[in-house]
């Protein structure tokens, strides 16, 4: 019974209808500038300091020549038949990400993750290590003590701990060493790359940018990609970028779409979703939508117009005889909301759902994750 009204809960819960009518946005919030953009950096480290909480060398062995080697660089020969014994040592990988235009200098944040079987990072050292990029290229150095953050607590002999104490931070632990080239503005041109490929919000923007900056500024390569002229010099290039990224543009609505979650019975949908006259059985349940045209005449000699109104109606019945009748509008959210009341599971809402795509019915995209 607790599980059945868990269902409930979710399904009546996860319905999110978005608004019908689309508000403008800025144009920085649909689409990018391309060139612009974070490049990922990683290195392979060292942390030591540890309180006896690093890797146990038998089972890393790559601690161990990680350390081997990094002595022989500082001119520290160990004897080959040595078996180092290390627990103050953990090997880990360092991660960022360099931002656009990075000069060398700046400072960056580093994540620091155990890649061995050490208990904890807390206290430790970073050693210098170097921060590739995916050409091979050096372009940062890291180095610092690593934070751990959470909270211990111990009562009663037992001890908790509310963190994950082989991840850290070092906060500006970085320093860009190298800048990555960037042709922003070559030629006078820029694109402009939409986070979501769309040719109605393609030519809707190249309509708001030649409105505003004057025609033939903007022309649309694709339906994801539009060409922008901008000025020649590099301080009036970043002004137009500004005023560029502040432009406001309503872009079109997108495609109805309905995504489940198989495993919860969640439902969302992007917008209103209606559905054709259909009947689907499914067990001991059984849907059947209806849509009738009522035609509404004017009076004699008033000058009006025939208008043609559609009455919907959603019939859902149980097999124990319990029915759910709505009159109004045939939209999937009422069908999904009716079959919760009727105690339908995440299964049959599933099963009944792809039954209307397959007919269809169902006027949408219909995801399942």
């Amino acid at each position: 019974m607790r599980t059945k009204t868990l269902f409930k809960a979710l399904l009546c819960g996860a319905i999110l209808l978005a608004s019908a009518g689309a508000q403008a946005e800025r144009l920085k919030d649909l689409a990018s500038i391309g060139g612009v953009r974070q490049n990922q950096l990683m290195g392979y480290g060292l942390v030591v300091g540890l309180d006896g909480s690093g890797d146990q060398t038998t089972q890393t062995p790559f601690t161990v020549q990680s350390v081997i080697s990094m002595l022989q660089q500082l001119g520290v020969n160990l004897p080959p038949t040595g078996s180092l014994q290390l627990k103050n040592v953990a090997a880990v990988m360092v991660t960022t990400s360099l931002p656009a235009f990075s000069q060398p200098g700046q400072l960056l944040d580093v994540t620091v993750s155990s890649m061995g079987n050490a208990k904890s990072l807390r206290g430790g050292t970073l050693l210098m290590t170097p921060l590739k990029g995916a050409d091979g290229q050096i372009y940062g150095m890291a180095q610092g003590n690593v934070l751990v953050g959470g909270v211990g607590a111990a009562a009663n002999g037992s001890k908790a701990q509310v963190n994950h104490l082989s991840v850290g931070r070092i906060s500006s632990g970085a320093t860009v060493e190298r800048a990555v080239p960037n042709a922003l503005g070559e030629n006078n041109m820029i694109a402009l790359e939409l986070n979501e490929s769309d040719f109605s919000t393609a030519s809707k923007v190249v309509e708001a940018v030649n409105r505003r900056f004057g025609p033939d500024t903007a022309a649309a390569q694709d339906g994801r990609v539009i060409r922008v002229r901008t000025p020649s010099g590099s301080d009036e290039r970043v002004a137009f970028l500004g005023a560029l990224e502040s432009l406001s543009v309503t872009p079109a609505q997108t495609a109805a779409k309905v995504i489940m979650n198989a495993r919860t019975g969640s439902v969302v949908m992007n917008q209103s979703v209606t559905l054709d006259t259909c009947a689907v059985s499914h067990g001991n349940l059984s849907v059947v939508i209806n849509t009738e045209n009522t035609p509404s005449q004017p009076a004699p000699l008033s000058g009006g117009q025939t208008v043609v109104t559609q009455n919907s109606q959603i019939e859902i019945k149980k097999e124990a005889g319990q029915v759910v009748l709505l009159k109004q509008a045939a939209s999937l959210a009422d069908v999904v909301k009716a079959l919760n009341a009727i105690g339908a599971t995440p299964q049959d809402l599933l099963a009944i759902l792809q039954a209307m795509k397959a007919s269809g019915s169902l006027r949408a995209e219909l995801e399942i994750i």
